[in-house]
């Protein structure tokens, strides 16, 4: 079975992003590829660009698309197994997702963790248990540990926008914000930043390390004036506490990114997944500044899902390899 949770799912990120760079070009060369076809996109958690991006993706692949709100629209699931259900939940996630499976060739599911129980949180139960029962490929639209979607598109927009020989330097900072958020987009954006040839820096206050699992190759510091020195392109997102988890301990100095640090760049791209509380996590006068990148990283959702619709689609998905990169021009 071929899914798309981590970039481990990939066997050469960089041919990935080259691919959707291609595809980008001509999106829709592919336009009948997904006809006959269904892609089903459940959410348990509030989307704008994933739902809509992820959308549009498949339709310029020709497929058919529905949407369920499971946390509102849906009978309310059980996921524990070998339980006896006499309680609220009244249908199992093994039955409801064979029948999703029944009416879908591909699966989108999103799903934030709760930030109370790490260890259920980081286990993806519910990513998991939707992979196990529906026996078709699925991608995350996000999850409890994961956001690998948006990193893609992060990764497409750094390939489009770096034109020098040497590695860029990219920063990921800590912003702050007014509650707790989730450690998925940063997880995977380290994730996928330390799989690719680039000198990549993590700046974050003490306490807010992220799981080691995903920062292997990572430097890391907590001053953040000398990460931005020199800084070809810096990712601004907030996230909670790992280790001490879900908490967000009081912060003393200004780690909210502006002009002032923003001298100390190269110039940088400044990039963020959005939504952004303007002049809390970022300033807006770098998101409206001629070198931010995060409307560029938006309209790049659609083309990292539809590159990955596509490989799925194709049956190659994981089969990609420096000797045998699948043509752009085959259908």
């Amino acid at each position: 079975m071929k899914h798309f949770t981590t970039v481990n799912d990939i066997a050469n990120p960089e041919l990935l992003i080259e691919e959707a760079i291609q595809l980008k070009s001509n999106p829709y060369q592919f336009s009948e590829l997904g006809k006959f076809k269904t892609l089903g996109l459940v959410f348990l958690n509030p989307s704008l660009r994933t739902r809509l991006s992820t959308q549009k993706a498949a339709k310029i692949l020709g497929m058919e698309v529905m949407v369920m709100n499971l946390d509102k629209e849906s009978w309310a699931i059980e996921w524990n197994d070998d339980v006896i259900m006499n309680s609220n939940n009244v249908e199992h996630i093994k039955d409801a997702a064979t029948v999703l499976g029944s009416y879908c060739d591909i699966i989108g599911i999103r799903c934030f963790p709760s930030l109370t129980d790490k260890k259920l949180d980081y286990s993806e139960k519910i990513l998991l248990q939707l992979m196990k029962y529906c026996n078709v490929p699925v991608i995350s639209l996000e999850s409890a540990t994961l956001h690998p979607l948006q990193s893609l598109a992060d990764a497409i927009t750094i390939k489009e926008n770096w034109k020098e020989p040497y590695k860029p330097k990219v920063v990921l900072t800590w912003a702050p914000h007014i509650k707790a958020l989730p450690q998925a987009v940063p997880n995977s954006f380290a994730e996928w930043m330390c799989k690719l040839d680039i000198d990549f820096t993590i700046a974050q206050p003490e306490g807010y390390e992220l799981c080691d699992d995903y920062t292997s190759g990572a430097k890391i510091t907590y001053n953040q004036e000398e990460a931005l020195n020199e800084a070809d392109f810096v990712y601004v997102k907030n996230w909670s506490c790992y280790h001490n988890y879900g908490k967000t301990p009081e912060v003393n100095s200004n780690w909210m990114m502006d002009l002032e640090k923003y001298k100390l760049t190269n110039e940088a791209g400044i990039m963020h997944c959005l939504p952004v509380r303007r002049d809390v996590e970022l300033s807006s006068k770098l998101i409206d500044h001629t070198n931010s990148l995060i409307q560029q990283q938006a309209a790049n959702r659609v083309y990292a899902a539809q590159t990955v619709l596509k490989n799925i689609l194709q049956g190659g998905y994981m089969k990609k390899n420096l000797s045998e990169k699948y043509s752009l021009e085959e259908a």
